[in-house]
């Protein structure tokens, strides 16, 4: 899949899962989905931030829908490769929602409990519509029954890093998506 003339490969990374230009092709499509869904209605886009920031930021380039932009701040992972369980709410909705038509935007689908979680914050605000869509997939890994209204990519259970991801803040700034080495995952210098 990856394309070996885009980015070197980092040193913490293993592989490269998917390349820049793959990302940006896709979120091309994504955008096209998007406004086929909603067609030329105004769009409430809801970024789960920190790792869906680089997502969302491309993603809204390809609308041309007018959107308004809000943010969610939820906790899943904190300096772990494996999510700790429960999602903590940080920081909730300032937009009203109610009957508008709502995209809610993160980086990952793994367990299904954060993005549960915020769907039924966002659904008990009474939008009109929302749609769900995320970057990546990791089916395998579900916890709770969940799936994405549109979806990036579908990826194997491999802990990846860049385009937004992390691992304990860090890496959030690569171009790529890759798989961080493992040796790293439980470096206690990165905690």
């Amino acid at each position: 899949m990856p394309d070996s003339k885009d980015t070197p490969l980092h040193p913490d990374l293993e592989s490269v899962l998917v390349t820049q230009s793959q990302i940006l092709g896709r979120i091309k499509e994504l955008g096209q989905q998007i406004k086929e869904i909603h067609g030329e209605e105004e769009i409430t886009i809801i970024s789960i931030i920190n790792g869906a920031i680089m997502f969302t930021a491309d993603l809204m380039r390809e609308i041309d829908n007018p959107v308004r932009l809000d943010c969610i701040r939820i906790s899943s992972y904190q300096n772990e490769t494996k999510s700790m369980g429960t999602p903590k709410l940080i920081h909730s909705l300032t937009l009203d929602i109610a009957n508008r038509n709502v995209l809610l935007i993160d980086d990952i689908l793994d367990t299904g409990k954060t993005l549960e979680m915020v769907s039924d914050i966002i659904n008990k605000l009474e939008p009109a519509k929302l749609t769900v869509c995320v970057l990546l997939d990791k089916e395998g890994r579900r916890e709770v029954k969940f799936d994405a209204d549109l979806v990036g990519f579908k990826i194997s259970d491999k802990f990846v890093v860049g385009y937004g991801l992390d691992f304990a803040e860090r890496y959030r700034n690569l171009r790529d998506i890759g798989v961080l080495n493992s040796d790293l995952q439980n470096s206690p210098e990165l905690a």
